[in-house]
């Protein structure tokens, strides 16, 4: 995949703050263009944890053993990217003299996906890379950014029910504040690098919400955006995981109440309570009066030992229902943890020789 020469590159664009928004209804629709490209994204996220592990990527062999484990990420990925393979070597070579960060290497990838299919537009759908949104429009002044806010209690319930994130009200609560705290500064200190919509008025009006989306990025709407039967990726990925099926069809806006009979009174109050203000900043009502305690430390510290006996409950759970979906996440999993021991015991092998020298 050599890079055309003298050629500018595709505009980056950054969906955020958060999973379980209806990203992926947003990104089947914009890939009906051409101009446009957004593949299942790696949500690099998970790999951060590792990133200090690497050392000081100034030193070529940091370096050189980021971007390989980086493209065996994308490898990895449960869902591939069509049409192309990246390899290593000349994605290190091509990133020399540029700043060197997990990121970089990250939309080399996706950039250069956009440049072989043809695209002006490349979308990372990795929504929590909002935390990393500084260093990002470092690397890539153009860089621009859809902010997608959902109503709180309805996201909530959705993610409650996903693997990837926590099964835990309180817990998700707080992810989802935090989220929209870095996604609201964000459009507030950059307003014309920054365009929020709310996904209910996606689903009461899709055409408008996407003419605005396709105007901020400057690609022609198409009528075919609209007809999401027609999209062959649209139905391949609801066949993949239970969390997608819905994806092949047009959303229903009554679904966007669906929280009603999923939460329970006080799970309801606790996500309200948690953002109230962002509710109130994005035109949601409460149903409550939303005064229940902050939860303390010790609070927190319960859900996370019931959320992750509920992880495991259902990666058991998904075993036994769906085994192509497990296997393909499980893929990822197990690479993601191979790559995290190997960077350990180097490092460990690296601080007993420091040790003994």
């Amino acid at each position: 995949m050599n890079q055309p020469p003298h050629t500018p590159r595709p505009l980056p664009l950054l969906m955020i703050p958060l999973r379980r928004c209806g990203s992926h209804a947003l990104r089947l629709r914009l890939n009906a263009s051409p101009q446009f490209h957004s593949p299942y994204p790696l949500h690099i996220v998970d790999f951060m944890p590792m990133v200090p592990l690497y050392g000081d990527l100034r030193d070529d062999s940091a370096y050189w053993q980021m971007v390989k484990d980086v493209v065996g990420l994308q490898a990895a990925s449960m869902v591939k990217w069509p049409g192309v393979h990246f390899d290593a070597e000349e994605i290190f070579s091509a990133l020399q003299g540029k700043p060197r960060s997990v990121h970089r290497i990250v939309w080399e990838l996706l950039l250069r996906s956009a440049e072989l299919h043809g695209a002006s537009v490349a979308m990372d759908k990795s929504l929590d890379s909002v935390h990393y949104a500084h260093e990002l429009m470092e690397l890539f002044p153009d860089m621009r950014f859809l902010n997608v806010v959902r109503d709180p209690r309805a996201q909530v319930a959705s993610m409650n029910r996903a693997i990837i994130h926590d099964f835990d009200t309180t817990l998700n609560a707080q992810a989802w504040v935090k989220a929209h705290t870095a996604g609201r500064a964000l459009a507030l200190r950059y307003p014309d690098r920054v365009l929020t919509i709310r996904y209910e008025d996606f689903l009461s009006d899709q055409e408008h919400t996407l003419r605005r989306i396709c105007q901020f990025i400057g690609i022609e709407f198409l009528p075919q955006m609209l007809d999401i039967a027609a999209s062959q990726e649209a139905q391949d990925l609801s066949r993949r995981s239970a969390l997608w099926e819905s994806n092949c069809f047009a959303p229903l806006p009554a679904h966007k109440d669906k929280f009603k009979t999923q939460l329970q009174p006080h799970e309801i109050e606790t996500i309200e309570s948690l953002a109230w203000e962002f509710m109130h900043y994005y035109g949601y009502e409460c149903m409550t009066d939303a005064q229940a305690p902050h939860p303390t430390p010790v609070v927190v510290a319960q859900c996370q030992q019931q959320s992750e006996r509920h992880r495991r409950e259902a990666w058991e759970q998904l075993l036994r229902s769906a085994p192509r979906d497990y296997a393909a996440r499980r893929v990822r999993a197990d690479y993601l943890a191979r790559v995290g021991q190997r960077l350990q015991s180097t490092s460990s092998l690296e601080t007993g020789a420091a040790a003994l020298s």
